[in-house]
C-alpha cells in the first residue's frame, strides 16, 4: 500500500556487505533475522542500566507505593528500547541488498516519525504535558509517515486498501466483488481529495494503537510482553509470505522490546514510560502496515486490548464523562480486583495473544473475520466471569467521578478516588499509591499518570 523511490546507497561496513551478498537466500535472510533480533536484545537490555543510572542521577524516578522494592523506579526505559531498536536495525536492515527501494524510504520516514514521538513522550515523562501538544506530535508523526513530499504523492505509508476476506469465493456468495483487495476510493497513492478518507484511516489506524498500548500498559510487564508477542508473530507471517526484509526489521522491534522486559518483569525495576508505549504502538502500526495482509493478524492478535479500549471509551462517553476521563474500568485492572496478581493477568494476556496469533496464522482470508468474532466472544466471557467473580467477592467496580485532567493551583493532576474495592488479603499496585516527592504526580504500576491522553 506504499509508493517510494529513492537510490540506494553502498554498505557501509564490508564484513555485513559480505555476509549479506545473497541475502535473498532464505538462509542468509534468517541470519540476518536472528543476528538482529539478538542484538537488539541486548543493546536494549545494557541500555536499561545506562538510562537507570543517568536518570537517578538526574533524579527522574518516580516513587512507588510503600513496601515496594525498588521504592523508586526509573520511568524512561522507552528511551532505551528505542536506540535498542535504531542502533540494530542500522546494522543489519538498512544494509541488507535484497532491500527495496519503498522499504528503505518507509524506514527513514519511520525513523523521524519515531524520533519525534520518543522526544516528545521522553519529555512528557519528565514535565508532564496535555493532553493537546501529544496529540498534535502523534499526527505529526502521522504526515511525516505519509511522506507527501515534492512530487505529488504519498511516498511512505498510506492505508488506502486491505484484503478482500471474500477473495477465496468465486461467485454466489458475494456476487458484487472479488477483488483481491478492497480499496477506500483510490488505487494509488497519487495526492488528491479521494485521498482524504484514506489520509484519515491511516491516522486513526496509527494513532488508536498509540494510544491503545498506551493504555494498556498499567501492570508491570504488560504491554511490553503483548507487543513483543506481536511483534514475533509479525515476523512469522512477513517470513511465511517471504516478505523477508521485513520480517528482519519485525524480529529486530520484538528483540529490543525483549531486551526491556526483564526490567519490567513484576515487581519492575523499570518503567517505559509514555516514550515506550507511544513507541510501541507506532511501530506495530507500522509494521501491521508494510507488505500488506497483516492488519487482520494485528486485529486478531491485540483484539482483546483494542475491545478493551473501545469499551471503557464507549462506556466513558455513556455515562456523561469525557473519553479520557481516568478510571480503573480497563480490563487489567478489573481482573486485578478479582484477587489475581500482576503477573497472573500478564499470563492471561500473554495467553491470548499467542491463541489468537496462531489462529491468525492458521486462518485464511475469510476465517479472519471468524477469528476478530472470536476474540469479542473472548472478551465477551471475560467481561462475564470478572462481574461473576466480584459479585461473589462482594467486590462491584465503584466508578470514579472525579477528573484527573484538572488541575489544582500547583499544576499537578487531581488524585482520584479508589473506583475499585479489593479484598483486604489483596495488594495490587495501586495507581493512588505511586507519588512523587517533588510535584505530587500520580503514577501506576508502569510509571504512568491516570490516562488522559
Amino acid at each position: 500500500m506504499v509508493l517510494a523511490h529513492i537510490t540506494y546507497s553502498q554498505p557501509l561496513f564490508s564484513v555485513l556487505s559480505r555476509l549479506m551478498s545473497n541475502a535473498d537466500h532464505p538462509d542468509t535472510s534468517l541470519f540476518l533475522l536472528l543476528a538482529g533480533a539478538f542484538s537488539a536484545f541486548v543493546v536494549s537490555y545494557l541500555l536499561i542500566f545506562v538510562v537507570a543510572k543517568l536518570s537517578r542521577r538526574f533524579n527522574l524516578t518516580r516513587r512507588v507505593e510503600p513496601g515496594r522494592k525498588p521504592d523508586r523506579v526509573p520511568r524512561l526505559g522507552g528511551v532505551a528500547i528505542y536506540l535498542g531498536f535504531v542502533i540494530a536495525s542500522l546494522l543489519f536492515y538498512i544494509h541488507n541488498p535484497d532491500l527495496q527501494p519503498k522499504e528503505m524510504i518507509i524506514y527513514w520516514l519511520f525513523l523521524a516519525a519515531a524520533t519525534l514521538i520518543v522526544a516528545v513522550h521522553a519529555y512528557d515523562d519528565v514535565r508532564p504535558l496535555k493532553p493537546l501538544p501529544k496529540l498534535l506530535a502523534q499526527t505529526i508523526a502521522v504526515i511525516i509517515l505519509m511522506g507527501p513530499f515534492l512530487n505529488g504523492k504519498f511516498n511512505g505509508v498510506l492505508l488506502f486498501g486491505f484484503s478482500n476476506p471474500f477473495q477465496s469465493f468465486s461467485s454466489g456468495i458475494v456476487p458484487f466483488y472479488h477483488g483481491g483487495t478492497v480499496n477506500i476510493f483510490i488505487e494509488n497513492t497519487d495526492i488528491r481529495l479521494l485521498a482524504i478518507p484514506a489520509v484519515l484511516f491511516t491516522w486513526f489506524w496509527m494513532v488508536g494503537m498509540m494510544n491503545t498500548v498506551n493504555l494498556i500498559d498499567g501492570l508491570d510487564g504488560l504491554a511490553g510482553g503483548v507487543v513483543a508477542i506481536t511483534a514475533i508473530f509479525i515476523t512469522i507471517t512477513s517470513w511465511i509470505l517471504q516478505q523477508y526484509t521485513i520480517a528482519v526489521l519485525s524480529a529486530i522491534f520484538a528483540g529490543a522490546v525483549l531486551g526491556f522486559l526483564p526490567h519490567n518483569w513484576n515487581p519492575a525495576k523499570m518503567f517505559m514510560g509514555d516514550s515506550g508505549s507511544q513507541f510501541l504502538g507506532l511501530a506495530l502500526a507500522v509494521l501491521s502496515i508494510m507488505g500488506g495482509a497483516k492488519i487482520a493478524l494485528a486485529l486478531m492478535v491485540l483484539g482483546v486490548p483494542i475491545l478493551d479500549v473501545a469499551i471503557v471509551l464507549i462506556n466513558r462517553i455513556r455515562r456523561g464523562q469525557h473519553p479520557l476521563h481516568y478510571d480503573r474500568t480497563h480490563l487489567h485492572y478489573r481482573l486485578q480486583a478479582t484477587g489475581l496478581s500482576v503477573r497472573q493477568i500478564c499470563y492471561i494476556f500473554y495467553g491470548l495473544t499467542i491463541l489468537f496469533g496462531i489462529l491468525a496464522l492458521s486462518f485464511g482470508h475469510f476465517f479472519k473475520l471468524i477469528g476478530i468474532a472470536l476474540v469479542m466472544a473472548t472478551m465477551a466471557g471475560l467481561i462475564i466471569w470478572i462481574d461473576s467473580r466480584q459479585r461473589q467477592r462482594g467486590l462491584p467496580i465503584k466508578l470514579d467521578k472525579s477528573d484527573p485532567g484538572t488541575r489544582n493551583a500547583s499544576n499537578t493532576p487531581a488524585v482520584p478516588e479508589v473506583p475499585i474495592t479489593v479484598p483486604e488479603t489483596f495488594e495490587p499496585v495501586s495507581d493512588h499509591k505511586a507519588v512523587t516527592e517533588q510535584d505530587g504526580e500520580v503514577v501506576n504500576s508502569s510509571g504512568q499518570r491516570p490516562h488522559n491522553s
